[in-house]
């Protein structure tokens, strides 16, 4: 049986059954060929029966005494006549081959069937299966539909676009400067703090927790009950509680443990840590474990005590989203936990900043240090979600009222190549414009610049520059999310 690649076998099937139709219509003609000859030999036999029908009727007209002698020499004409005439011998007709399922197999069988056939009547399966499945006016049709549909183009914005694009990065720029600033300082900043403060309240009250007589110690109070409903055994908070393997302070412990981090990489290493009883830390960019005091989930079997870990990992960062208890209730700002990813920048130890030449993963640190946390992450993501909304936004008014083209095509989606270009364009323009204020109002100083930098916005405008170029780079390419689009959509069709 011949190896087949995906799809190709069930080409190859077709190609069989395409061998078929073309043999059973050949057939079919030959059936017609011989029916007509038949038809015209036996016209002819009407035709000599009629002759020697007349000539008997002739001889009953003439009288009985001219009959022996005449009558033979009328059908003696006519039998001489017709034997001169010759006949065409009918050929006779084959059986048609045949490749069915067998009752008692699969597709497999059938394949083997499909094989049995092709070797039996010469069919070949050497060349591309699908381009002998379809005429020539067939095949130019599809390639000119794949070319328009299902390709990646390259984006043709013209300089509108450029400049609407520019505007929305520029705008998205002037929020960042002017809203966001130093973390807790701005105005988004305050509004991200405070919108923290009464998530944290209200996931504990989801929890059981009672609201205090004295509002103004909510948060603190939030904060205090989750830290005792959702212990973990890797909330250390010295370089003490570590043995004295690394330095570690209250102001920093969140970032260096990754459990603390809220992303997949800090639900692994949290859920690692409570089953193992360690504790996996980061410094001088080597990933540390140490043991930890013994710690047992709850559950009764393997599923339950996954969720039970689950749910401790998530209480607890809601514990340290809003800083501590204590610094709550002096009034404080406190260190929450990073931005998601954050801490994996420890790993970057490299390169030589500032007047102590620190590396960038102890810059990281020191930025976190200095309240440069989720809540400030919150406050940072507006300007760049202004910037996405915005470019969104325009280039769909743009599709509609200067392209006329109708509503349905004006949805925004991301895959389209003008506006692909256009975000990029926008979120690009707001980092130029927060490098020049971060660098500006830092004065050179490496750690102010980090603090006033939108990581948020670099990190959009890095995946939108990689998608931007491997669009560029795989330009005319089969658009494979394209495809599976319309055969899904397809699909969902037929069932319909």
């Amino acid at each position: 049986m011949s190896e087949n690649k995906p799809l190709h076998a069930e080409a190859q099937v077709l190609l069989v059954q395409q061998h078929q139709i073309n043999t059973a219509g050949s057939h079919l003609g030959e059936v017609s060929a011989t029916l007509a000859q038949l038809r015209s030999e036996q016209d002819a036999d009407d035709q000599l029966l009629e002759q020697l029908l007349l000539g008997a009727n002739a001889l009953v007209a003439n009288g009985q005494h001219a009959l022996s002698y005449a009558g033979s020499i009328c059908v003696d004409a006519l039998l001489e006549d017709a034997a001169m005439q010759p006949s065409q011998a009918v050929s006779p007709l084959g059986l048609l081959d045949s490749a069915n399922l067998p009752s008692d197999g699969g597709w497999d069988t059938y394949l083997q069937t499909i094989d049995d056939y092709a070797v039996r009547n010469n069919v070949h399966f050497d060349e591309d299966p699908f381009k002998r499945l379809m005429s020539d006016k067939q095949r130019i049709a599809l390639e000119k539909r794949i070319k328009d549909e299902f390709t990646l183009k390259g984006a043709n914005c013209d300089k509108y676009d450029y400049m609407i694009a520019g505007t929305c990065g520029l705008i998205g720029g002037l929020v960042d400067i002017l809203f966001v600033g130093l973390p807790g300082q701005g105005s988004l900043g305050r509004l991200a703090d405070s919108t923290t403060d009464k998530l944290v309240e209200k996931f504990a009250q989801l929890n059981g927790w009672k609201e205090p007589r004295n509002p103004e110690h909510s948060t603190a109070s939030a904060i205090g009950f989750l830290e005792k409903e959702f212990k973990v055994n890797y909330d250390h908070r010295h370089g003490a509680d570590v043995g004295g393997a690394f330095k570690m302070s209250t102001r920093n412990h969140h970032v260096k443990s990754l459990g603390h981090s809220p992303d997949l990489v800090g639900l692994f290493f949290s859920l690692l840590n409570q089953f193992t009883n360690t504790a996996s830390f980061v410094a001088d960019g080597k990933l540390i474990t140490i043991d930890s005091e013994n710690f047992e989930l709850k559950g009764s079997n393997f599923v339950a005590k996954i969720f039970a870990g689950f749910v401790n990992w998530l209480g607890h960062l809601f514990s340290d989203m809003a800083g501590s208890s204590g610094t709550q209730s002096s009034g404080g700002r406190g260190t929450g936990i990073p931005i998601p990813f954050y801490s994996l920048l420890q790993f970057i130890n490299v390169g030589e900043f500032g007047q102590h030449r620190q590396t960038l993963g102890t810059i990281a640190v020191r930025v976190f240090e200095q309240g440069y946390d989720m809540r400030h992450g919150i406050a940072l993501s507006i300007p760049v979600l202004i910037t996405e909304l915005l470019t969104r936004i325009m280039w769909s008014v743009k599709q509609a009222f200067f392209h006329e083209k109708p509503l349905l095509q004006c949805t925004p989606v991301a895959s389209d190549p003008e506006l692909r270009r256009m975000l990029m364009i926008a979120h690009g323009s707001l980092c130029l414009v927060d490098a020049a204020d971060a660098g500006i109002r830092s004065g050179g100083e490496i750690v102010q610049f980090m603090l006033r930098s939108n990581l948020i916005a670099w990190a959009r405008f890095g995946t939108l520059a990689l998608k931007e170029m491997k669009a560029w780079y795989a330009q005319g390419a089969l658009d494979v999310d394209s495809v599976d689009r319309y055969l899904e959509s397809e699909y969902r069709r037929l069932l319909s």
